[in-house]
């Protein structure tokens, strides 16, 4: 067909008829590019004026600017009715997009656990206190009471280290894994003396010990315990069960029911198990549950770390996290800690 405004009626005639009946954003998209892209008619027929007869341009020339108009007014109306289905530039927002979840992490409900029993004894006037994971013989077991030939002391009951020397050099000092926190409280009346005779000591010490049990689902030969120390003047057994029904009622609530049962440690005597009534976990079938261990300081662990045992006395007490976190939450299998499933560890 020649270029002349017969054409440019009839192209404007078909872009409209385009426009308005494109029926998705995809049909209007292909519209676009047929009559107003860059290689588009509307385009094609502007260009097309310097072909045109001289006496004929101006009049062509004016029907094709109308064109372009009206075609890009039809476009707009019809963008209105469907949406823009023009791609974004690579460096555009689609704010129409569903956005990108970031899930956030949290702590893990062993943590959790540390946080909340430290917090209770820290508002009870107990200062964390923290201590190294190797440990020596002295502060794992002379300091504590438990002599040579203990059987906690057993190379088949801790994780000793094998320490290489040459020849010539004088043997290393036995090290091992700590199997328990108290080491902590012998490093805390260690430093309260060398800071002063007989120096008041209230800690509580989480951390992880090391024990080479077989994994099942109540034992591990990895877990956590958190174990506190007062030293001063004056502490009676009565001051023990005062801080311990605090905390027992603070983690598991304000009725619960404890009792205190005769028991033997090395490192404390008196000594006791702490049980609460077993009314809150109906599926153990049984009244009573034990949870903690404690005690009065055994007189020799104080004057093994230079302490009068007749100026000042102490009590002691420990717990283990894992079975702690294990009774609040109702967790089967001490297993569940470690396995670093997330559908587990979500849930706290």
């Amino acid at each position: 067909m020649p270029m002349d405004v017969v054409y440019i009626s009839n192209l404007l005639a078909e872009g409209l008829a385009a426009f308005d009946s494109a029926d998705s954003p995809q049909a209007l998209e292909a519209a676009r590019l047929r009559f107003l892209g860059p290689r588009g008619l509307a385009k094609a027929a502007l260009g097309a004026v310097k072909e045109v007869p001289r006496e004929q341009r101006g009049e062509f020339g004016k029907a094709a600017n109308g064109l372009n108009k009206a075609l890009e007014e039809a476009f707009e109306r019809a963008k209105a009715r469907l949406g823009d289905a023009r791609p974004l530039p690579a460096d555009a927002i689609d704010i129409t997009k569903p956005g990108t979840r970031r899930e956030l992490g949290h702590a893990h409900v062993i943590t959790q656990t540390i946080d909340e029993i430290v917090g209770i004894f820290n508002r009870l006037g107990f200062a964390l206190a923290e201590g190294p994971e190797v440990e020596d013989e002295f502060h794992n077991f002379d300091a504590l009471n438990i002599p040579a030939g203990h059987p906690a002391r057993e190379l088949d009951n801790n994780f000793y280290l094998q320490l290489t020397q040459p020849d010539a050099a004088p043997q290393p000092v036995p090290m091992l894994l700590r199997s328990q926190t108290s080491t902590i409280q012998i490093r805390a009346m260690e430093a309260a003396k060398a800071e002063g005779s007989d120096a008041r000591v209230r800690v509580i010490a989480p951390g992880r010990v090391y024990r080479p049990d077989t994994v099942d689902a109540t034992h591990h030969f990895m877990f956590h315990q958190i174990e506190g120390l007062a030293i001063e003047q004056g502490l009676t057994f009565g001051d023990l069960k005062s801080v311990l029904e605090l905390f027992v009622k603070e983690y598991f609530g304000a009725d619960t029911r404890m009792r205190f049962r005769p028991h033997y440690f090395p490192f404390t005597e008196v000594s006791a198990e702490v049980d609460i009534d077993c009314a809150m976990f109906k599926h153990l079938r049984k009244p009573w549950l034990e949870v903690l261990g404690c005690g009065m300081v055994d007189p020799n662990v104080l004057r093994a770390v230079g302490y009068d045992p007749a100026k000042v006395t102490g009590f002691a007490f420990g717990m283990g996290v894992e079975r702690m976190a294990m009774l609040r939450h109702g967790i089967g299998d001490i297993r569940w800690f470690t396995s670093n499933d997330l559908r587990f560890l979500r849930q706290f």
